[in-house]
């Protein structure tokens, strides 16, 4: 089993940072796809905190997400931002620590990723967990 298809069978909690309301895009699409093969979704979206996204509240933080859950831990954080916004998600996964960073397709920030290592996270880059769950 490769290592992306062990953290994924390995975690049941995923905060998705950069989750949009809008069905039309993909951070929807792929949360939707996650916890119809049954994740437990955190929206983690400051501008759309405080609504309910898929049935979860959205949250500010990842620190507000990880405390929703407590004492159970994010598994993954999923990120759908730019990779040049990742190094600040990459600190608060740590800070609530996170099982995974996990930067979608289009995102590589080997600093981040560095960082996430050195701190016992797991990463993935460049990769969409919903095209891995259907490989």
């Amino acid at each position: 089993m490769s290592d992306i298809a062990r953290i994924l069978a390995d975690s049941r909690i995923i905060a998705v940072v950069g989750l949009s309301a809008n069905p039309h895009r993909p951070s929807f699409e792929v949360a939707a796809f996650l916890q119809a093969r049954g994740y437990r979704i955190l929206p983690v979206n400051p501008g759309s905190a405080g609504q309910d996204i898929l049935g979860e509240l959205c949250h500010a933080t990842l620190a507000e997400a990880a405390a929703a859950v407590a004492p159970a831990r994010i598994d993954i954080v999923d990120c759908f931002r730019k990779a040049e916004d990742i190094m600040p998600i990459a600190r608060q996964a740590i800070a609530v620590k996170a099982g995974c960073l996990w930067m979608q397709l289009g995102i590589v920030n080997e600093e981040a990723a560095a960082l996430a290592r050195a701190a016992g996270l797991r990463v993935v880059m460049n990769h969409c967990p919903k095209i891995e769950l259907t490989r």
